[in-house]
C-alpha cells in the first residue's frame, strides 16, 4: 500500500483544478507558497509516482518541455509555438487512425496521441507583432 504525501496530493489537487497543463516548475511554484521546504525534485518524484499510477499523463511538446495532465482520456491537445501553452482540443478520438496505421506497418498499434501546432487565440489577437507591425491598426503609420 502507498503511504499517504500531503505532498502529492496537493500536486495532485493542483492539477485537477487547472486546464493549461502546467509544467513541474509551475507546479512547483504553486506549490512551494503551501510547503515552503518543499524541493524542485520532490515535486519531480511525485509526478513520475502519479504518471506510473496512472493518475496524470504528461504531453512532451517537441520543444524540451514536458506539460502535465489531469485528464487521462485519450484526447488531442494544441500547442502554441509563441507563449509555449498547452490546451486540449474538444474533437473525438479518430480510431481509424489506429486502423490505418496498423495496416501499414508490422507491429502493434495501440493508441495513438497528436499535438497540434500553430498559434493560439491570445497570440493571433496580439496587436503587434514580433516585427512591430501593428496588426490590428492597418491605418495607424498612414499620414
Amino acid at each position: 500500500m502507498l503511504k499517504y504525501s500531503r505532498q502529492r496530493e496537493a500536486i495532485k489537487n493542483f492539477l485537477m483544478t487547472r486546464t493549461d497543463h502546467p509544467t513541474a516548475d509551475m507546479i512547483y511554484m504553486h506549490i512551494k507558497h503551501q510547503f515552503p521546504n518543499i524541493s524542485l525534485g520532490t515535486v519531480y518524484r511525485n509526478l513520475a509516482l502519479l504518471l506510473s499510477l496512472g493518475e496524470i499523463s504528461k504531453i512532451n511538446c517537441g520543444d524540451g518541455s514536458v506539460h502535465f495532465d489531469p485528464v487521462i482520456t485519450p484526447h488531442y491537445h494544441f500547442f502554441c509555438n509563441e507563449c509555449g501553452s498547452v490546451q486540449d482540443i474538444n474533437i473525438s478520438i479518430n480510431t481509424n487512425l489506429d486502423i490505418l496505421a496498423s495496416e501499414n506497418f508490422s507491429g502493434e498499434i495501440e493508441h495513438h496521441s497528436i499535438i497540434f501546432y500553430g498559434k493560439c487565440a491570445n497570440c493571433s489577437n496580439n496587436k503587434i507583432d514580433r516585427s512591430g507591425d501593428f496588426k490590428k491598426f492597418p491605418n495607424y503609420n498612414k499620414k
